[in-house]
């Protein structure tokens, strides 16, 4: 298991030489995303719209954050279990999504589209969301805001601690 400090952008390359296990602090641009906004994103995408951001290289963070206290540029903002936006994800992936961030095991079907797609699933420590908010140094809702701690929101990394549960090939921390 190796360490490594990446941005965003990086990512799709890296997933060639990433291996699960390993830690990376990320840097760049993410975007939360759980269940509802997830529904939205999947009727847009049946509908033909536009999205509220470009699925191709994009990281996704499954995540909602508390509201934001005076001073700071998010309120605690750990993750949430991956499993719920599974239905999800092979889409996304297909479209050509780079990344996940969340907690917990993945479907095969997930674990299937990772394989196709050469794309990362990482872990972020649940129950640390403070901590976590740390290494968000913007926060700005972009889509649905009407759902609250669901709104999508543009955030940015600053070497935000990860661990890769499953790579590019497949291989997998939960197995």
């Amino acid at each position: 298991m190796k360490e490594y400090t990446l941005t965003t952008s990086e990512l799709k390359n890296a997933a060639e030489y990433l291996e699960a296990g390993d830690t990376v602090y990320l840097s760049g641009t993410v975007y939360t995303s759980r269940d509802a906004a997830h529904k939205r994103i999947m009727k847009l995408i049946e509908d033909g719209k536009t999205l509220p951001y470009g699925i191709d290289g994009a990281v996704i963070y499954y995540a909602g954050p508390t509201p934001t206290p005076e001073g700071l540029a998010i309120g605690s903002c750990g993750p949430t279990t991956s499993s719920r936006m599974d239905v999800y994800a092979p889409k996304l992936l297909d479209m050509g999504l780079t990344a996940m961030v969340g907690k917990g095991p993945r479907s095969a079907e997930v674990i299937d589209a990772i394989v196709r797609n050469r794309a990362l699933y990482f872990c972020a420590i649940g129950g640390a969301g403070a901590l976590a908010s740390k290494c968000i140094s913007d926060c700005e809702v972009i889509a649905f805001e009407d759902l609250g701690c669901e709104s999508v929101k543009k955030l940015t990394f600053r070497d935000f601690p990860l661990t890769l549960a499953i790579d590019a090939r497949g291989n997998s921390l939960f197995k």
